[in-house]
């Protein structure tokens, strides 16, 4: 009997005891290829000599140092990485330990930041329908899940929530990629008039949706005239890339190539690949400097942010994608994804949508191509999928409530930075059998 509170109370976990690049082994020395990451975190693998040499100097000299007493050379030196490397001016960073934690920062920094510059009234955060921004109860409230949101309801703050840039299923027939945007721009412009232009803290959006739609991209210009809107009302932006950023899509920063300067950003999963639990917000000079001449310091904080050996590690991973050109093979083996996946699924009759940026990619899952309906959300078909892949020894990341939080099916795949085409063949080769298997039992 097991006495951790594992995740299901009804399944029982194979053991993992080793990482061997882009493998887990469990204890009876099955092997798993990780094709998501875990969450699209291990962008390393799991056995990356640099980064474990890195986090051991790290304990032998200083494992842990209160940040209310000390700072650390490791923080302060992947501090001036991120910095160096992040869009505009985000100058500063505050290091927490995961996504949901770097997602309530932002929202404590967007609203202490209004405070202090004299506009108490705002208040009200917009975010989008299908967006996930973390699991604690604000990070959760402005996320737009129902599924993830429904029982907690009660206890969670309200926000408002708008259409997500989903165009395989929002974009309406005819509807351009222009006038598609337009919509969502103008709904956007709308809500903010609605709630009243000087109440509006904050737009949040993550530029690649990631674990409740499956690595869906923006449309065009869509972040840019979103953040044109925010401006115009002098509303924050916050750019959510604790899935899709540190590289995952092909640049350090997803924003980036959308052109987008938030002014607030959070990022987390591959900036520690990992290896320690990590995660950070970066911070606009503009909040930063309006801190600075009202209360000089930020009201918020957790016993572990900045942990010395954490930042060691984040400094290594980060050091290594940059030295060893891995976002290169990101784009590189994300396009090759994308082709074996379409080679493997284009004709596939429940398949109906293959998308993605760089090696975060979605395929999701229809009763009908032609109607694009789903499944019933009763066969609960993604966890069929997940199943039957891990009986492939295939780690994939397959979700339901695809469309609203209840009904639909996707499959996310992340795999880490380092993997090659005999990665990508085993992949599509178990992803297939997974899928054809769950389907027949289904």
């Amino acid at each position: 009997m097991s006495h951790v509170l594992h995740r299901s109370l009804l399944q029982d976990y194979p053991v993992a005891v080793k990482g061997d690049g882009v493998y887990i082994i469990d204890a009876d020395n099955k092997r798993y290829l990780d094709a998501c990451g875990g969450a699209a975190v291990s962008c390393l693998g799991h056995s990356d000599p640099d980064v474990i040499q890195a986090i051991q100097q790290q304990v032998s000299q200083l494992a842990y140092a209160h940040s209310s007493f000390f700072t650390t050379e490791p923080m302060e030196a992947i501090a001036e990485f991120l910095a160096k490397r992040a869009p505009g001016h985000l100058n500063s960073v505050y290091f927490v330990s995961g996504g949901s934690e770097a997602v309530e920062a932002a929202l404590k920094l967007a609203r202490q930041y209004y405070v202090e510059k004299g506009e108490p009234q705002r208040k009200h955060i917009i975010a989008r329908r299908q967006s996930y921004h973390g699991n604690t109860l604000g990070a959760l409230a402005t996320g737009g899940n129902l599924w993830r949101r429904q029982q907690f309801e009660p206890l969670l703050i309200n926000i408002h929530h708008l259409s997500p840039c989903y165009a395989y299923r929002e974009k309406l027939e005819h509807e351009s990629d222009d006038a598609f945007v337009t919509r969502l721009v103008d709904e956007l412009e709308d809500k903010i008039l609605e709630l009243g232009a000087d109440q509006v803290m904050a737009f949040i959006a993550e530029p690649v949706v990631g674990a409740t739609l499956g690595a869906v991209p923006a449309v065009g210009r869509y972040f840019e005239k979103m953040k044109a809107v925010c401006e115009k009302y002098g509303v924050l932006l916050i750019a959510d890339e604790v899935m899709c950023g540190m590289g995952r899509t092909g640049a350090l920063f997803a924003s980036a190539q959308e052109n987008l300067v938030p002014d607030l950003l959070c990022i987390a999963k591959g900036l520690g690949a990992g290896y320690q639990p990590i995660g950070a917000t970066l911070v606009s000079d503009d909040i930063i400097n309006t801190l600075k001449s009202g209360s000089g310091f930020f009201q918020h904080g957790h016993t572990y942010i900045g942990h010395a050996t954490a930042c060691a590690a984040a400094l290594a991973v980060q050091h290594k994608i940059e030295d060893a050109q891995l976002l290169s093979n990101v784009e590189a083996m994300g396009t090759q994804l994308q082709q074996a996946l379409l080679h493997q699924f284009k004709d596939h009759p429940h398949i109906g949508d293959i998308r993605g940026k760089g090696l975060f990619r979605g395929l999701e899952l229809v009763k009908d191509r032609e109607t694009k309906a789903p499944f019933d959300s009763g066969l609960k078909l993604h966890a069929k999928i997940k199943k039957a892949a891990m009986n492939q020894g295939l780690m994939c990341y397959p979700m339901g409530g695809t469309i609203n939080g209840r009904d639909g099916d996707h499959i996310l795949l992340a795999p880490p930075f380092i993997f090659n085409e005999e990665h990508i063949d085993e992949l599509v080769t178990k992803l297939s059998v997974a899928i054809d298997h769950a389907l027949k039992v289904s």
